[in-house]
Parts: C-alpha cells; structure tokens; sequence
C-alpha cells in the first residue's frame, strides 16, 4: 500500500478498519511514527513483533483516544498517574500503571503493567477515535521501525523500513522527534524511566515532589535497553575539546572517507568528511536527530561521531538517545 493521506476522511477510515480487523497500520504521532496493532488482541500484537524482529518480552506502549480506553487497560488511580494525565494528556507522556488482568497481556510483554498513552498528534488522534469506534479500546505502537534502529520521523522513513505492504498514515514530519518521556507509577514513589521532551523538571512541578531514579526491580519499558536508536555507521561520542582535535589530526592525513560528524562548536571539516551543524536548542536538536543520523547512513557514513550534548535537564533525551545509539 502506498503512503496515504493521514488528514483524509477515507484513509483515516481504511486504516480503522485495518487495525479493527487486527491488520497492522503506520502512522504519524508528535513523537514519532508508531507501527500499530490492536492491543486487545495477542495476535496483532504479535504480527507487531514479528514485523520488528523485536523480543515478545519487551513491552509496548499502547496508544488510547480517551481515559476511559486508558482505564480499560490499567488502573491509574495513582495520585502521580491521575495527576500527570490530567496535565499532560494528550502528549508526549507514557504512564507506567498496574495492568488489568483481562487486556494487553501480550502487549505488556507478559508483565503486571502497562504503558499507556494519549498522543496529541492530530493523525494519532483521529485514527485512535475512529478505531475505538469500531470497538478497539486501544492501539499498541512501538515505533515504526526495525528492532534497535533508528525510530523514524517522516512516513517516508518507514516506508524505506517495510516497503509498500504497510498502511502508513502521512501526517508530517514529526514535531518532536524523539520518543515519549515514560514515568513509572505502578509502584510506590513515582520514577523516570526513560526521558524525553517532556522533561522531568516540568513533571516534578506538577507532582510537587522530585521523581525517583528507576531501581533494578522497574518493569520493563519500551526504549530502555542499553543499545537502541542505532544507525547502521558505527556512533561515537566526543565532547567538544576531543572532537576538535580529532578533526585536526585528520586535517593532516589524507582524505577521510565514510565520517560524518554532528557537532555545535565545529564549524569547518577537513575534506571528505560529511558535517552538519547541531543546533543550539535541545528542542531542535531533538527535532532532527533522528533524521539527520538516518541522513549519514544514507550517504554511506561508516562512522559517525557527535558532539556531547550539555548537561541539563533539556537535554536529558537527546543525550540518552545517543548514548544507546552508541552502546550499539
């Protein structure tokens, strides 16, 4: 099937129909593209990981259009979860909470919880009401893309991942670029397990209190493994200082073939070497990582090294992004 129109009645319509009928469908998120199966149904949700190549162990995170669909699947009567849900659905926020025994065993990767999300994307949005309609409560989305790679930001990029067998719903590239931050409430004291845009300075002010770190009895939780987000070029990492001495050195030996480098301080590369200038801002930067790592494998990147991101609590995605990408 061809990339379709995510704004289109029809399509938006088809693609309910698909995943009602336990067919798999692409589509846009603010975060990015998700590959989606009912989460209701184990064998969708099997198809899900069969066409990622993904481990039947690692949750997903299921994508719902209403509380109500959110509470079918987990219970969020939390005061963290009620909490974090009433301020930040629909966004870019996954809520870790006890799961229901009767729903989303599968997509659960067998555990007691579950993950939930409300995406505010309007593409995400529309097909998620128009499936609940049809009598699916809930749609499991790990992103669209090959187990471990990179996630993809443009309905292109999974079209370049499945070929034209796979629904995809078009909705733009993505406007944040980097996955859902994933705050663990089915335990105890709120924790961080995975960060993102939504940064854990914006959620302790809404909870009043600081969140705790994740400890070795967290559930598992999509994107937390210690090698993710992979380019096919070999990634590293280099703070500023080393990075510009490594490029000083090269500038003495003959051209480099197959570096790219992603940097804020480095302005001019020796010849041969494929450079793109990192933004200042980590909301941009979040914004193109994804397309920019896919970019250099395309231009046949054999190794690719980026600069360090600053500290801070802004850039606590980007950076955990990239240290998986180069744990692979």
């Amino acid at each position: 099937m061809p990339i379709r129109d995510g704004r289109d009645p029809a399509q938006l319509a088809l693609a309910a129909q698909q995943l009602a009928d336990g067919q798999l469908v692409a589509f846009a998120t603010e975060t990015v593209y998700g590959l989606g199966g009912r989460a209701d149904d184990d064998q969708a949700v099997a198809r899900i990981f069969a066409a990622k190549g993904r481990p039947a162990d690692h949750p997903l995170i299921v994508h719902v259009a209403t509380l109500a669909d959110a509470q079918a699947f987990g219970d969020l009567s939390h005061p963290a979860a009620q909490r974090l849900a009433q301020h930040f659905w629909p966004g870019a926020l996954t809520l870790i909470v006890p799961r229901r025994p009767a729903l989303g065993t599968a997509a659960a990767g067998g555990q007691s919880s579950i993950g939930l999300r409300m995406p505010s994307h309007p593409v995400a949005l529309a097909l998620l009401q128009a499936a609940s309609a049809l009598g699916v409560p809930g749609v499991a989305a790990p992103s669209a893309n090959r187990f471990g790679r990179i996630s993809p930001t443009r309905a292109e990029h999974v079209a370049a991942e499945f070929g034209t067998d796979l629904l995809v719903l078009d909705g733009g590239p993505c406007e944040l670029g980097i996955e859902s931050t994933i705050v663990d409430c089915s335990r105890g004291a709120a924790a961080l397990l995975r960060p993102g845009q939504i940064d854990r300075v914006s959620i302790e002010s809404v909870l009043g209190h600081a969140l705790h770190e994740a400890g070795p009895d967290a559930p598992r939780a999509s994107g937390t493994l210690a090698a993710h987000y992979a380019p096919r070029a070999n990634l590293r990492l280099l703070d500023a200082g080393a990075l510009r001495s490594a490029l000083e050195v090269l500038a003495t030996a003959p051209p480099s073939k197959g570096l790219a480098v992603y940097s804020r301080s480095v302005r001019h590369a020796p010849p041969g070497i494929h450079l793109r200038l990192m933004p200042d801002q980590a909301d941009k930067v979040a914004h193109e990582l994804f397309s920019v790592l896919r970019g250099f494998d395309d231009l046949g990147a054999r190794l690719i090294w980026v600069e360090t991101p600053p500290p801070g609590p802004a850039w606590e995605g980007v950076r955990d992004r990239l240290t998986r990408a180069a744990a692979a």
